[in-house]
């Protein structure tokens, strides 16, 4: 029985986008598994998988409370209030937006953090051991993830300073994608660095999912059904096509051939970088994000590979560096012709706005990647990190999982 007059319209948008953004993780397990050598498939894909049931837990046990309950700490952090969903039921309003209930925003809200921590894994894809990723799993959302999404979303302390994150680049991209890259310098290269992916088409159903997915990522993050957000699923589509074909002609000019990897991966770049800015800038403005986003985050690739960073699925390149430039952007394009609530970017002379983007994105990298260098080498004194050599060699499926992606002899 709805005694509150709950806008039955908002809601079930809500829950639409809420299972969009769910849809997230299974189709970046595909992405990446198909990008993973044959021998870790699985490996990789269970620790997107897994992260759908501990963060879940998290989330009920005290990760929203952390988030979204109370200011703590200076508004670092949020409080405890709302531990175990404690004070939330049937009829409690969101505060944000009194058409829904607050158990649809804790369920969108949820996704994300799941999402986030499994981004991460794409880097150090067959190398380091899952009792230790669980611990990192745990660690790294209690204090990298909700400190964020309460300093950005939850009206902790860059939100009162006045940063923008429309749907999670600080919180989510920047912070994983460095995270990431961290990771890659703890834990050393591949033995066999040259393992090509197994499954290409793998990998396009995993674009199309995340593509599709992030609708509900950055248009649900409106948190209503209005013209914001149509103008942040239109700019999520504009954004993402210019830069999968901007990376198809950079690369085709580049190799002397079109490649359906770098398409993809173009698209997932452009995806990423538009993220901060999606309901704040023009559709002009998406258009120009998502050349930036195929050319800079290309040439971070290449600049990986120069440098000799084993991210072996492109985490940094794709998701830190088009974060960190979706949220510089931002801060250039950003229009309150187009959204009241957001700010007037540099180029409406928001020399100040663009200044704290620029502030902001970079302290979260920074930290993301000290602490996460930080947290490896501790989790290191507990459960060894770095799979054994023999382990690498044979593949992670076998090694740890004892099982196979392919039944080689089956008919």
């Amino acid at each position: 029985m709805n005694t509150v007059g709950f806008d039955t319209g908002t809601v079930g948008f809500m829950l639409l986008a809420t299972s969009l953004v769910m849809l997230m993780t299974p189709g970046l397990a595909f992405f990446y598994g198909g990008l993973a050598g044959k021998r870790n498939i699985l490996g990789i894909m269970m620790q997107s998988f897994v992260s759908m049931g501990i963060t879940t837990i998290m989330w009920f046990v005290c990760g929203y409370s952390l988030c979204f309950s109370g200011d703590s700490l200076g508004g670092i952090i949020g409080n405890f209030d709302k531990a175990f969903m404690c004070g939330v039921n049937l009829n409690t309003p969101f505060p944000g937006n009194n058409k829904m209930p607050e158990f649809v925003f804790i369920a969108y809200q949820m996704m994300f953090a799941i999402i986030t921590p499994a981004l991460i894994t794409g880097a150090f894809v067959n190398r380091v051991t899952f009792k230790s990723y669980l611990v990192f799993l745990v660690l790294w959302q209690v204090l990298v993830y909700y400190p964020f999404a309460h300093m950005v979303w939850g009206g902790g302390l860059l939100a009162k300073w006045g940063v923008l994150d429309f749907a999670g680049v600080i919180v989510v991209h920047a912070t994983a994608g460095f995270a990431a890259l961290a990771s890659v310098i703890y834990v050393g290269k591949r033995r066999d660095i040259s393992s090509p992916p197994n499954s290409i088409p793998l990998i396009a159903i995993g674009t199309g999912l995340l593509w599709f997915g992030w609708y509900g990522f950055n248009a649900g993050s409106a948190l209503d059904v209005n013209s914001i957000t149509g103008l942040a699923f239109l700019n999520t589509d504009v954004a993402a096509s210019f830069a999968a074909i901007t990376w198809l002609i950079i690369e085709w000019t580049m190799q002397k051939k079109p490649k359906f990897l770098g398409l993809l991966t173009g698209a997932v770049a452009g995806l990423a970088t538009i993220t901060p800015a999606a309901g704040f800038v023009s559709l002009p403005s998406a258009v120009m994000i998502g050349i930036a986003s195929g050319i800079v985050c290309y040439l971070a690739v290449h600049l990986k590979n120069k440098m000799g960073w084993d991210d072996a699925l492109d985490v940094w390149g794709v998701h830190g560096i088009g974060g960190c430039i979706g949220t510089i952007l931002l801060g250039v394009f950003a229009s309150k012709a187009m959204n009241p609530s957001g700010a007037d970017g540099l180029m409406l002379g928001g020399t100040h706005f663009f200044a704290k983007q620029v502030i902001a994105v970079v302290a979260a990298s920074a930290y993301a990647f000290v602490f996460t260098y930080i947290m490896l080498f501790l989790i290191n004194k507990i459960t060894k990190v770095k799979v054994s050599e023999a382990e690498e060699d044979a593949g992670l499926d076998a090694a740890l999982h004892g099982e196979k992606a392919y039944d080689e002899g089956a008919l």
